[in-house]
């Protein structure tokens, strides 16, 4: 889920501050259990940074045992099975956490990320209402809920998320990217041309953006510009030719989709022609 993972937070600087302070946590906290709990942090992280999420989730499993009460670490160990498409399993992990520490953010981030995942629009959407309401300037829990809009078929509604989530961090590039498709789909297709080029420009292995240029410049008859920016994308990641990838797990505008459809269909029977 291409978008809904970068909405993830995991928990670093509130593990050792829950860890220390949580009296509760059998067996008793000890400078033993916070060596052996860092040292499951790293080797989970480490785990992460390298894609083994199932031993992430292992190591993150192993530290609950020490530290039961921490609601950092349910929260990882809920970011780790996301990771592996265990959504229902994540959400158990976030509403453990939520209800250990229900004045922090990250768990609520989560959490949404997940009730995407699994459609749930206005679960997600009040998870990140509740993100907001903690942070106000948390540029992903805007960027997120525009999503969630957008999901619901509401793209007008999530142009204003995508557009606070930019100007609270402008080197948000998935934000602009997603602001674009926005503006495409809700017939501002000149303007989205513009935002997808300007990005180009800054991250050219930026595949979403060549992949979308792609469909649009084809609409629009600039068919040496498409062609090349197409080869680009697909050179960077295949599951562009992936229509059902791009309804389901990226979940692009129709328009564009219907577009990047007839890009495919018709320079499929150019090349078989020539």
């Amino acid at each position: 889920m291409l978008l809904l993972l970068l909405g993830i937070a995991f928990s670093y600087a509130t593990l050792p501050a829950f860890a220390a302070t949580d009296p509760a946590s059998p067996p008793p906290y000890t400078a033993e259990i916070e060596t052996q709990v860092e040292e499951l942090f790293n080797n989970a992280m480490e785990a992460t940074n390298t894609g083994d999420f199932a031993a992430a989730e292992q190591y993150w499993t192993d530290a609950l045992e020490l530290l039961p009460q921490n609601p950092a670490i349910w929260s990882n160990r809920g970011n780790a099975k996301v990771s592996q498409g265990h959504f229902a399993a994540a959400l158990a992990d976030y509403d453990r956490s939520v209800e250990l520490a229900p004045d922090q953010p990250d768990a609520y981030l989560n959490r949404g990320t997940v009730q995407e995942g699994l459609m749930n629009w206005e679960a997600a959407i009040a998870d990140y209402n509740k993100v907001l309401e903690l942070n106000p300037k948390d540029a992903a829990a805007y960027n997120n809920r525009g999503n969630a809009k957008a999901g619901q078929g509401n793209w007008e509604a999530a142009i204003p998320d995508y557009q606070k989530a930019i100007t609270l961090l402008p080197q948000f590039a998935f934000a602009q990217g997603n602001y674009a498709l926005a503006l495409y789909q809700t017939g501002e297709q000149d303007e989205a041309i513009r935002s997808m080029r300007n990005l180009i420009r800054k991250y050219p292995q930026f595949a979403d953006m060549r992949a979308a240029l792609t469909a649009a410049l084809w609409k629009q008859g600039q068919i040496g510009e498409a062609e090349s920016n197409w080869v680009a994308a697909i050179g960077l990641d295949s599951r562009y030719k992936d229509t059902t990838w791009l309804v389901d797990i990226r979940r692009w505008p129709p328009t564009l989709i219907a577009d990047l459809e007839n890009f495919l269909s018709l320079a499929g029977q150019k090349r078989s022609e020539s």
